[in-house]
């Protein structure tokens, strides 16, 4: 852990792994142990759904969701959705977070297949990537778990896309509805809350879980379980952590910026 001091901060079992597109530079900490993704599960939640969409099962543009919504809103937050429960919004709104917008279009996505979500989801990315030790289950927002290694084998997906066309994965990275506001979960409000398809992108977003020095395009998600992933293309770069204690204020927040700052500084030298 040398090269990234701060992760001695967490008096907790965590995991770290960081990649470039050519090399796996760290894997460290608990790395066989298997710990909850929560909301890190929505980034494989929405690559599974893109599988579906490259091979022809259903468009971004279908309708989906609620009355005027599209299986991009429900990817990119803006369908109008809630987070879980309360009154639904018209499309493109405002961004809502909504863990109920991730559930509606699983099952958006199973009806496409014709089988069930989770078993899509082993067979479009799990199993391709091999990525053995994880299942999801429950919800489509934030019920799988798994280890580091798995998790960096998601972000090296993100990195460099092989199970979707380069085309579609440049959309995930891309503002989807761009200058809609919305609140960042644990970060409060955003006045350009800017996401992709599945995928949160930092932008100019201040405060931010990321390092000030990660680029504008850097993309990813973090999880209430204490999780993230992040993909920075202009470095080349991927990180992912996870650990044994829920997200908190006192703990991740004035941490996770200092050790991604490590990891980029790591990595340019």
């Amino acid at each position: 852990m040398s090269d990234y001091p701060t992760l001695n901060s967490f008096d907790f079992p965590v995991a770290l792994a960081v990649s470039d597109s050519r090399t796996v530079q760290t894997i460290t900490g608990e790395t066989d142990t298997t710990f909850r993704w929560a909301s890190v599960t929505k980034p494989l939640a929405a690559w599974a759904a893109l599988v579906a969409v490259d091979r022809g099962h259903l468009g971004l543009d279908d309708p989906a969701g609620p009355d005027g919504a599209t299986v991009r809103h429900l990817l990119a937050h803006a369908s109008g959705l809630p987070f879980e429960e309360g009154p639904t919004q018209s499309p493109e709104k405002r961004r809502v977070y909504s863990n109920a917008g991730f559930e509606t279009l699983a099952e958006h996505v199973a009806g496409a297949v014709d089988r069930p979500f989770e078993e899509w989801t082993r067979a479009a990315v799990l199993e391709p990537l091999e990525m053995d030790s994880v299942t999801l289950t429950g919800s489509a927002a934030h019920g799988a778990e798994g280890t580091i290694v798995d998790l960096l084998a998601l972000a090296l997906e993100l990195l460099v896309p092989t199970l979707i066309s380069a085309e579609l994965a440049e959309q995930a990275r891309t503002v989807q509805f761009p200058g809609l506001s919305g609140v960042l979960p644990g970060y409060g409000r955003q006045e350009e809350n800017a996401w992709g398809l599945g995928l949160e992108i930092r932008d100019d977003k201040s405060p931010h879980w990321t390092a000030e020095q990660n680029s504008p395009s850097t993309f990813g998600h973090f999880g209430q379980s204490g999780s993230f992933v992040w993909v920075d293309p202009e470095a080349d770069l991927t990180a992912v952590f996870l650990g044994e204690k829920s997200f908190n204020q006192d703990i991740h927040v004035p941490l996770w910026p200092p050790l991604n700052s490590e990891i980029l500084e790591a990595h340019r030298n």
